[in-house]
């Protein structure tokens, strides 16, 4: 990756990303900016549901695999 590039997502001394294809289009982001926006993506789809938790999916999974 071309170092204008790297400087300009902030990467300019290296680093994770992660590569996607879209349709055509090649999207390279950083682990730190996918990591946002999946977490701003997990807070819009629960908003409004405290009871959602990782805790009681987790849970859920496992009640639901004692059951097979």
């Amino acid at each position: 990756m071309p170092a204008e590039f790297r400087k300009a997502i902030g990467l300019e001394h290296g680093g994770d990303v992660v590569i996607e294809l879209d349709g055509r289009d090649i999207r390279i982001r950083t682990v730190d900016e996918t990591v946002a926006r999946a977490q701003e993506l997990t807070r819009r789809l629960l908003a409004g549901k405290p009871e959602a938790s990782l805790d009681a999916f987790l849970q859920e999974r496992h009640r639901e695999a004692e059951q097979e």
